[in-house]
């Protein structure tokens, strides 16, 4: 190839360090600007928002970032250096971003290659080996703009470039526009069970005279899917403030905590798909693992069950397996595997533990020194009380579950799109396969 030319990132750009901000203004909650980390990076490369920080101190404005900027992580906690070195674009959006001092931000030093390529550089396997062979530290590792800029490479022409950039992007742009949906769908599901299980909104509604037992997120349901509702929900409220008939009941009566002891190294040559706290919080997907390679007992879980962490219950953890039945499915000890109770489905107590109300009960229970030691006493959360009337949530159920399966569907293509994104990625920049060889295939 002939027309590609060996280069450095360090000739293209220039990696800034990130400013100390003062720790007694941190927190977990708003108010304050969006202080970044480590953890808004996705393993893999690009921005993830869960366990965002929050700084509500003195102005800095020389570390405030723009949308669009790109930034790479230089230290991480993770034993294999899961982000470290890896690229992350700034959301363009309302809030303020901030520079902290783990992340560099990338500089291009001139106009000549655009940031997009060096963003889809810094995410391929030999810069990510480059990265992993020159860290510093055991516990915490450590890169830096120097080992960072060292990294050589051969770059393609100009327009190899853009067109490499543009295919890439749109499969990163459907993955997007799949989670964002994902998003929604969440949170109409947890709109609708707020309303009917935690404000009553049915019941006050018709209290007032209305006809219409809710909305979703806005959208009002058909008249004749409103009639068939409405007779479900109590037309007034007790003395208790609760819509008339209904009661809290433990939650060992709405679901049955999954024990089936499973021993993986007595089916060596068996493929299991194995759910563990890292997969869980970087990923809608288990990791695949032989009986052999996995060396302690786990829990099976079965079909239409759910998983709920027991470590740090502020942190909402709360995933629906999807069992396509190729391969036996196990979860680590740091899950609650349960199962509905007859009459109740997994969408509704999936909504359930996402509501606010369940995880403040949640946090309330837990025993352990430190965030990253607390955990939920299983046999106290079972009896925690819950609000499920059989009827209401049979209905809910029956509105639930499409929107979970939706969002199944959108994590099963999101699969997909970032096999063949991160097949394509380092194919595509080192020429291994040219552009045009993938014509009709994106």
């Amino acid at each position: 190839m002939p027309d590609w030319e060996e280069t450095s990132l360090g000739d293209l750009v220039e990696i800034k360090h990130g400013f100390a901000f003062k720790g007694q203004y941190f927190s977990d909650t708003p108010p304050g600007d969006v202080l970044l980390t480590p953890g808004n990076f996705a393993i893999g490369g690009g921005f993830q928002f869960n366990k965002l920080k929050y700084y509500d101190g003195p102005n800095e404005p020389d570390y405030t970032l723009q949308g669009g900027e790109l930034l790479v992580t230089m230290t991480d906690l993770s034993k294999a250096g899961d982000t470290l070195g890896y690229p992350a674009i700034v959301p363009v959006e309302a809030r303020t971003f901030l520079h902290n001092q783990r992340l560099g931000k990338v500089v291009m030093k001139s106009d000549a290659v655009g940031q997009d390529f060096i963003y889809w550089l810094m995410r391929t396997p030999a810069y990510r080996s480059e990265v992993l062979s020159s860290y510093t530290g055991s516990t915490v590792k450590h890169t830096s703009p120097t080992r960072i800029q060292a990294f050589r490479f051969i770059m393609p022409p100009r327009d190899e470039r853009e067109a490499i950039v543009a295919s890439l992007s749109s499969l990163d742009d459907k993955i997007e526009l799949n989670r964002r949906m994902n998003e929604t769908l969440e949170e109409m599901a947890r709109a609708l069970f707020r309303d009917w299980f935690v404000d009553f909104g049915p019941t006050r509604r018709q209290m007032k005279g209305a006809t219409e037992p809710t909305a979703i997120v806005g959208h009002a349901f058909p008249p004749e899917k409103a009639a068939t509702l409405a007779p479900l929900f109590p037309a007034v409220l007790g003395d208790d403030c609760l819509p008339e008939g209904w009661r809290y009941r433990p939650l060992n009566s709405v679901v049955e905590q999954q024990k089936q002891s499973v021993k993986p190294d007595q089916h060596l040559d068996e493929e299991f798909e194995h759910f563990s706290l890292p997969s869980f919080d970087k990923a809608s997907w288990p990791t695949r693992e032989l009986g052999s390679e996995i060396k302690s007992n786990k829990t099976g879980v079965p079909a239409n069950s759910l998983l709920v962490s027991k470590l740090n219950p502020r942190i909402e953890r709360v995933w629906v397996p999807q069992n396509a039945g190729e391969h036996r499915q196990i979860c680590s000890t740091e899950f609650l595997c349960l199962k509905p109770a007859p009459g109740l489905g997994v969408a509704t107590i999936e909504a359930l533990f996402r509501s606010d109300e369940m995880r403040e009960k949640m946090a309330a229970m837990v025993t352990g020194t430190s965030n990253s030691h607390q955990r939920v006493p299983p046999k106290v959360l079972m009896q925690a009380e819950v609000l499920l009337p059989g009827n209401c949530a049979e209905a809910f159920e029956g509105i639930g579950l499409p929107l979970l399966h939706k969002r199944q569907a959108n994590e099963r293509e999101n699969q997909t799109l970032a096999e063949m994104r991160d097949l394509l990625l380092p194919k595509l920049i080192s020429g291994e396969i040219r552009l045009k060889d993938t014509e009709g295939k994106l």
